[in-house]
């Protein structure tokens, strides 16, 4: 049963599902591979159901508070793969039909929460609140919606549970809001049958319509430019939903900037100044809502770097920057396929993000831990050694000298402004350190050089997930790391390949 108008109904209904949880273990238990094929006319109407809730807690606590259940006007992922195939995702939404005890959906997903829980307020036992939505067919009859959380180990345990009769007048059936712009830039095909991708405006005023229009344009012609996508077009539909905010823009907290904005983006998520994200995932689904989607990318008029994304809730990035074509591609490689960060060497807000000894749940990294059964091993290429050397610790020791060099050279300059040296004298010593610059930078290259066969290769080349020992990537270059070629690596577009199949066959 589900409660809407009182408090005290809410945290009867909170404590409710929990006191669940244990009764339903051994239905929790049945693996989804051990279902009957789902015909989706069985058991749902073509309507979807979007559970907006609350997730709360801190590094050792989490828990589940439903706010409202909606109903929207049509079901715009796949009618086939219901009980889906991936892994993927710190979370699981399964659905069970109660007369039945039979699994007819399951997905994973990521949340904002789940970030938090590995950042050091977290961790220092500050407690959160964040925003998530998750939307399943409308069932026909009544269900359990079992919600699922990992543990540092990686597997899935029962966090809550609800039952939904799909009759029960608290749901809220009213129409989905409208009043927005909406427009199809690119139409394939059924929404159940294609990848329906929708851009939300954030930051564009009203005059900027046009601008947010040929914004959806570029970004969307941009990923058609790239494989698998580019392979793939026919098999998406594109829309834009343009909401005008009273400023352009988005926050920029430590610049002491802030923005009246449709989504309320900000920069500095989680304290990384670059990091952007927005707390208003019930706003977000609710404007999306207008269009079919299958996947949400936020483009915001701003001119800064930045961009973020999250596993099957949404990517975000900015739109004027000289990298934000780039960033966009890499932010949606996140938030539609589950790909994992690759980079290495980059300031990040979580602790241990990956646990030593356990195996990453993204297919395009691996702790190693079976080297003869590496999770991309059918795309190994012949001869290649596992892990595979690139010269990334002669590299890494090199660039550790030009950091020390700057940082003498810095200390130098310094101290000869005291000293009031002469102009002459100055550029005298800028030279030396240069020079020594210079040499170490030669040095890299012919190592780079002396490795760039393998630069086509694929082999299990450590440094990635934000760690530079223990996790390894598929390939030197990616999207996902960094690419002269702006490339995604072949394990990334297999991954992405399986989703585009995952939504479109």
């Amino acid at each position: 049963m589900f409660f809407r108008q009182k408090n005290y109904q809410r945290l009867v209904f909170v404590f409710s599902i929990f006191l669940m949880v244990l009764s339903l273990a051994a239905v929790l238990s049945q693996p989804a591979q051990a279902q009957s094929p789902i015909k989706f006319d069985d058991f749902f109407l073509d309507k979807a159901m979007r559970i907006n809730f609350y997730m709360v807690g801190n590094a050792r606590e989490e828990e589940i508070i439903i706010q409202d259940i909606y109903q929207e006007n049509i079901w715009p992922e796949s009618k086939v793969n219901l009980t889906n195939p991936f892994n993927y995702g710190h979370y699981f939404i399964k659905v069970y039909e109660v007369a039945s005890n039979q699994l007819i959906y399951a997905r994973g997903f990521d949340c904002q929460f789940g970030e938090y829980k590995t950042t050091t307020p977290a961790l220092n036992g500050v407690k959160k609140v964040f925003q998530r939505a998750v939307r399943i067919p409308w069932p026909k009859r009544p269900v359990k919606v079992v919600f699922e959380a990992r543990d540092r180990q990686n597997l899935l345990h029962p966090l809550a549970v609800a039952s939904i009769d799909p009759e029960d007048y608290h749901l809220l059936k009213e129409a989905t809001p409208g009043g927005d712009y909406t427009f199809e830039v690119m139409k394939s095909g059924q929404p159940s049958q294609k990848v329906d991708l929708a851009f939300l405006a954030e930051g564009y005023k009203a005059e900027d319509k046009d601008k947010f229009m040929a914004d959806v344009k570029k970004f969307s012609g941009f990923l058609f430019e790239k494989e698998p996508y580019k392979s793939n077009r026919d098999r998406f539909n594109i829309y834009g939903v343009f909401r005008a905010s009273l400023e352009r823009g988005m926050d920029e907290p430590r610049q002491k900037a802030y923005k009246n904005t449709a989504l309320k983006a900000s920069f500095n998520a989680f304290d990384l100044d670059r990091y952007v994200l927005t707390e208003e995932g019930f706003a977000l689904r609710e404007m999306a809502a207008q269009v079919p989607y299958d996947a949400i990318v936020v483009l915001v008029n701003s001119t800064r770097y930045g961009g973020g994304g999250i596993y099957n809730d949404y990517c975000i990035t900015t739109v004027d920057h000289q990298a934000s074509l780039g960033v966009f591609i890499h932010e949606f490689g996140h938030s539609f396929a589950g790909l994992a960060d690759e980079y290495y060497t980059s300031d990040v807000a979580y602790n241990e993000f990956y646990p030593a000894g356990v195996e990453p749940l993204e297919p395009n990294i691996t702790a190693l831990l079976d080297p003869e059964n590496l999770k991309w091993k059918d795309l190994l290429s012949p001869g290649i050694k596992i892990p595979t050397d690139y010269g990334k610790d002669e590299i890494e020791k090199l660039q550790a000298e030009m950091r020390a060099n700057f940082q003498e050279m810095q200390k130098v300059l310094e101290e000869a402004k005291k000293k009031n040296l002469k102009e002459a004298e100055i550029k005298k010593i800028q030279a030396q350190f240069q020079e020594k610059n210079k040499t170490l930078q030669a040095k890299i290259q012919a190592i780079r050089e002396k490795y760039k066969a393998l630069e086509d290769k694929v082999g299990a080349f450590e440094g990635a997930g934000y760690t530079s020992k223990g996790l390894y990537r598929p390939q030197i270059y990616c999207v996902m790391i960094s690419s002269p070629k702006m490339e995604f690596c072949r394990v990334c577009q297999r991954a992405i390949q399986q989703m585009i199949d995952y939504y479109s066959k």
